[in-house]
């Protein structure tokens, strides 16, 4: 008798608690991407929506070379990145390559494009970029793109080893993840 007693008060608890706290909400899409929280330098003006939201992960390859405008300082060169670009929901959309810097879609079409600003994201993490998108080629998810914004990076800095006369032409490769968004015309 004393077990249903105790199960009869957790019971009452329990309800009385789910009554408590309201209706539960109903369950809702993902929210739209926010460029909010993004150093000024490279959000996109207004003017402009999301046309696509894609992730990137893959490699930057690095090469040691002569610093350009020296003759005796060595420096960690960027060489070019590959990566796969995947939907929010996981699925394989397109890949990321270069040199030059190209955005290409799985339904072939792709772009190019010219770094307008970079702002800090973070010890360890490649910076945030903008890049002013060229025109497409091919007819696709390119088409239109006026803008690529690379957000939310982790990884793909260039290696802590010593870039020195003694290791000239030596390439590394690290790896990296960032948020690809696509923008278009509103």
């Amino acid at each position: 008798m004393n077990t249903k007693l105790i199960l009869s008060a957790a019971a009452v608890a329990l309800l009385s608690a789910c009554a408590s706290s309201g209706p539960m909400a109903p369950m809702t899409m993902a929210a739209p991407y926010s460029q909010m929280a993004l150093p000024d330098a490279v959000k996109v003006p207004d003017g402009h929506k999301v046309a696509m939201e894609t992730v990137g992960a893959g490699e930057i390859t690095y090469e040691c070379r002569v610093k350009a405008g020296t003759a005796d300082q060595m420096e960690w060169f960027f060489a070019g990145p590959a990566a796969g670009l995947k939907d929010r929901s996981g699925k394989l959309v397109g890949s990321y390559y270069g040199p030059p810097a190209t955005w290409q879609s799985a339904d072939g079409s792709k772009l190019t494009g010219t770094q307008v600003a970079v702002a800090p994201a973070g010890a360890g993490n490649i910076p945030h970029q903008l890049v002013k998108a060229n025109p497409a080629m091919g007819a696709g998810a390119m088409t239109g793109v006026s803008y690529i914004q690379r957000t939310a990076t982790k990884g793909g800095v260039a290696p802590s080893q010593i870039c020195a006369p003694s290791n000239a032409g030596q390439r590394i490769v690290v790896q990296y993840q960032a948020d690809y968004i696509f923008w278009k015309p509103a």
